[in-house]
């Protein structure tokens, strides 16, 4: 027989909000986001996407301007019951400020990413880039695992029709000079 689940994972009356993700307690698993109302529980992660995040927040932090910050594994509340936690978020904000932060708000990112898992695909191929879109972030990039070597789907708002389209994939060397001067070697995320 399973184990019932807590009382803390029953939605409250008037269903989950984003705001309720702050007020969970310490028990409750240490990665959960809300897309649409649905509280998500996220897989354990494999090493690849471990090492991409750790390893591509490490390169976005050293290429990035002195105005934005690059956070990893933190929420944006893109609506009243929308708060998903991309794997990483270039945000306008300077390193060192807002340690106190939970959440950010679309307006404030400049770039999410997210590293697909086999848990996650439908989300962070269809559900999650329509919601960063809708929200007006600029720039979205999803990465997939190809033979356990990184590819970069690099995607850019248009502000005609409000969605994303694709700018780039890129499986050896990542440059581009939006949303500011990259240059990665890819097989440095996980060589």
């Amino acid at each position: 027989m399973a184990e019932p689940l807590p009382d803390w994972f029953y939605p409250p009356p008037r269903g989950w909000m984003a705001e309720d993700l702050d007020h969970l307690p310490p028990e409750a698993p240490r990665h959960l986001e809300l897309v649409d109302g649905a509280l998500i529980v996220m897989s354990p992660r494999t090493k690849f996407h471990m090492r991409v995040i750790d390893r591509l927040s490490r390169q976005l932090s050293a290429a990035a301007p002195d105005d934005v910050d690059v956070v990893r594994e933190m929420t944006v509340t893109l609506a009243r019951r929308t708060r998903p936690e991309p794997d990483i978020m270039v945000v306008r904000e300077r390193p060192g400020e807002g340690m106190d932060r939970t959440t950010y708000w679309p307006a404030e990112v400049v770039l999410a990413v997210e590293v697909v898992s086999p848990d996650s695909e439908d989300r962070d191929r269809r559900v999650k880039p329509e919601r960063y879109a809708e929200a007006g972030i600029p720039h979205f990039w999803r990465i997939e695992n190809e033979d356990n070597h990184p590819v970069v789907h690099v995607y850019e708002l248009d502000d005609t029709t409000g969605g994303y389209v694709p700018t780039a994939i890129e499986r050896k060397r990542l440059r581009l000079m939006v949303p500011f001067d990259i240059d990665i070697e890819l097989r440095d995320l996980v060589g």
